[in-house]
């Protein structure tokens, strides 16, 4: 079966099962998409807007307040991780402007 029809069925694309960690990677794409540091898929162009970048972050910043104590270890280590690498490139964009 190639990719393509693994993806789609029906004419339909399958969507990944909801999880935890893949909120946190929607949050971290937009946010890195946002940094100029990944592609935006709809266009395959990188632009800088810290404005959206911040929001995505903050987004985080409150699913891990408000989550604190009910995760499991590897799912709080997923969030410090991506919040930690996403302000550091934060950070190093914002200093550029």
């Amino acid at each position: 079966m190639s990719e393509q029809s693994a993806s789609v069925q029906g004419g339909r694309q399958q969507l990944p099962p909801p999880s935890f960690s893949l909120l946190v990677a929607t949050f971290g794409s937009q946010a890195m998409i946002a940094l100029g540091k990944a592609p935006n898929p709809l266009d395959g162009k990188t632009a800088v807007q810290l404005d959206l970048a911040k929001h995505a972050i903050d987004m985080l910043s409150i699913v891990e307040e408000k989550t604190k104590g009910n995760l499991t270890a590897d799912e709080a280590a997923l969030l410090e991780s991506v919040l930690h690498q996403l302000r550091l490139a934060f950070v190093e964009v914002s200093a550029k402007k």
